[in-house]
């Protein structure tokens, strides 16, 4: 346990935690949204540093990332817990278990063995992933500073629901995130997830104005949001983000609460593909089908094929210097060759 960052101290020892958009007011005993911050006689702890439940090597396209040192490895941490309590969780067993059973398990780690693993493992970057970053957020910030020092880069795979504070913080160590745009209609984040969509888009912008690169994972659930109004409304907003923004458009399975509904039909996800690309986006993927042709990155300026993609493997390149070898047009992203 250590104590919590961004907490103020309340009367009659409550505390206000303003590490997300949850704004949790926490009563002495008791334990914030997340299940991992806890109001301990008026000081909050977390209850998750260093107490890692998940660490792996993954390849980058994994998180996912397409355009951010495509085809290195990337060194996965997690711990338990989240802010969100999204119905179709893919990882409810570890993220949802401090909230629902008051289980917290891992394994202690310090920083510098993540930093040291990652090195060995010859990864590229550490992630930080799997369950929502923010919730490990001091750990995570520690992790980072000594990863920087050793010219590993760090990425964020997250739900997006940070503070302004929170992401002040992190953002000079923050090269990278994936961030969950999970819709675009406020109802379906307050019935399917516990949030709100507006604190999501606004650290989707500040993220922006503070270079860190960005990609976008919408999972598309059949009848939640999948309309093709909601859809152009989402992608039009990053566009005008950035219409350099990679969109992942995933495959929806049924799971944890959210079994009612049948697995996304794959026109579905073409159908999404074919909106954000007409929207002026110009990097828009089709994921959890392998195979697809929406897997690919093709030039947006003469439409060639540029990667071949199956899974996380790449199969080929048109690239040369980060370029399109039939016209030169240059592929947006970093750590590009």
């Amino acid at each position: 346990m250590k104590e919590a960052m961004l907490y103020k101290k309340l009367a009659d020892s409550k505390v206000a935690c303003f590490l997300c958009g949850q704004s949790c007011i926490i009563e002495p005993g008791s334990r914030g949204l997340c299940g991992v911050r806890e109001n301990r006689d008026g000081t909050l702890l977390t209850l998750v540093y260093g107490n890692l439940i998940a660490q792996n090597v993954d390849p980058i396209e994994k998180k996912p990332l397409f355009h951010f040192y495509p085809a290195t490895r990337s060194y996965s941490i997690a711990t338990a817990g989240c802010n969100f309590r999204c119905l179709f969780c893919q990882n409810a067993d570890i993220s949802q278990a401090p909230r629902e059973y008051a289980i917290i398990s891992g394994r202690t780690t310090r920083p510098e063995d993540v930093v040291a693993q990652a090195k060995k493992n010859r990864c590229a970057t550490i992630s930080y992933t799997y369950t929502e970053p923010t919730i490990f957020f001091e750990f995570a910030l520690d992790v980072a500073r000594k990863a920087h020092l050793e010219g590993i880069r760090n990425i964020f795979v997250t739900n997006g629901y940070m503070t302004k504070d929170a992401l002040k913080a992190i953002a000079p160590h923050l090269d990278a995130a994936n961030v969950d745009l999970k819709a675009f209609t406020d109802r379906f984040y307050s019935e399917q997830c516990g949030a709100h969509l507006k604190p999501v888009l606004k650290t989707l912008e500040k993220m922006k104005e503070n270079g860190i690169w960005i990609e976008v994972t919408t999972l598309i659930i059949p009848g939640l949001n999948d309309s093709a109004k909601e859809l152009r409304e989402l992608a039009r907003f990053l566009a005008g983000l950035d219409p350099q923004t990679p969109w992942h458009i995933s495959r929806f399975h049924p799971t944890y609460r959210l079994t009612d509904r049948s697995s996304t039909p794959v026109q579905t996800l073409h159908k999404a593909r074919e909106i954000g690309l007409e929207t002026g986006l110009h990097y828009v993927y089709t994921g959890n089908v392998p195979g697809d042709d929406g897997e690919n990155t093709y030039c947006h300026g003469c439409k060639g094929l540029l990667v071949e993609r199956y899974a996380y493997t790449i199969r080929s390149s048109g690239l040369k210097g980060g370029k399109c070898v039939r016209c030169g047009t240059q592929l947006h992203g970093v750590g590009i060759s």
